[in-house]
């Protein structure tokens, strides 16, 4: 599920750095597929850190509860 994300947020800046290319850095656009990019990437942080808070629990719960 990452890679998928990560593999969609490295198109999407490629996208992003050909539009603006074509159209300019302060079109409307440029400024949604940076918009988009940004939501995709806000997405693929909570996630991330959602999973490492979870396995730190894991960790920590184990360190904790060893005899």
């Amino acid at each position: 599920m990452f890679r998928l994300q990560k593999r969609r947020i490295n198109q999407l800046k490629k996208e992003l750095i050909q539009i603006a290319r074509l159209t300019s850095l302060n079109s409307y656009d440029t400024l949604r597929c940076s918009q988009k990019l940004d939501e995709l990437i806000t997405i693929y942080q909570n996630q991330n850190n959602l999973k490492n808070k979870t396995r730190n629990h894991k960790i920590n719960y184990t360190q904790t509860c060893a005899f």
